[in-house]
């Protein structure tokens, strides 16, 4: 049931074009944006102490895989 609401919402990690876990590409495909710039902006925001590395994990888990 959540998977089907994030697929509809257009959140799904593709199959093709990951690297890791394709949670930045599934973010640039949701909001219409380069993967690069996504992944850009990850690496960027880990200079910052924060949850980043959490918050990716916790993404990996919640959005579904494309299948």
């Amino acid at each position: 049931m959540y998977a089907r609401a994030m697929a509809r919402a257009g959140l799904v990690r593709p199959r093709r074009g990951r690297w890791i876990a394709g949670v930045c590409a599934a973010l640039a495909k949701r909001f219409d944006t380069s993967p690069l710039l996504v992944r850009a902006l990850f690496i960027v925001s880990t200079i910052i102490p924060g949850p980043q590395f959490l918050i990716y994990i916790l993404l990996w888990i919640l959005i579904p895989s494309e299948d």
